[in-house]
């Protein structure tokens, strides 16, 4: 992904992931504003949460992953966005640490699923078992299940941090997040 991949009018393929997070690091790329017309010169969104791509296509440049490991779900979609990938950047303390994600470790999945769907209810307690995915035993931050390349902190990053990230990438460099806004 250089300059020269840029002029050539391919454009780099994007994704952008959501696993166990809450959107806000989504809503900091969305606050690139006007920002965001000139990356479209360059970048194709290939898949997202507003994107109507059914399954994660092959061949992506670039994925930003919001949030962390919490359901099999997640795992099975980080484990497939890694080996379709070429560059897996997490976006936000939750995909970094765990973050707000991982709050409910001290408590073990099925208290939280307790407490949420029976304790809270006042109309037809009971545990969905269709709607919602399993959830892994804590939730765990996305580098303990697949190599990740860069790591963009915060909660959520500035989005003057993640335009920077996507400018380096588009220009060929790595991007070192800690070294411009630490």
């Amino acid at each position: 992904m250089t300059a020269a991949h840029t002029q050539n009018q391919t454009k780099v393929r994007l994704a952008t992931v959501w696993l166990d997070g809450c959107s806000g690091c989504h809503m900091s790329l969305l606050d690139t504003d006007e920002r965001l017309i000139a990356l479209a010169q360059h970048v194709t969104v290939v898949w997202g949460p507003l994107v109507d791509a059914k399954e994660f296509p092959e061949n992506v440049d670039v994925t930003l992953v919001e949030g962390a490991v919490s359901s099999e779900e997640d795992l099975h979609r980080i484990r497939l966005v890694r080996s379709r990938t070429k560059i897996l950047v997490t976006l936000g303390d939750c995909a970094i640490t765990g973050n707000v994600s991982a709050m409910r470790n001290n408590f073990g999945a099925n208290a939280v699923l307790k407490r949420a769907y029976l304790e809270n209810a006042t109309l037809d307690a009971q545990i969905p078992r269709q709607v919602i995915p399993p959830l892994l035993a804590i939730a765990r931050p996305v580098h303990e299940f697949v190599p990740v390349d860069v790591f963009v902190p915060g909660c959520p990053p500035p989005a003057d941090l993640i335009f920077s990230v996507l400018g380096d990438l588009l220009a060929g460099k790595m991007p070192n997040p800690a070294a411009k806004f630490g």
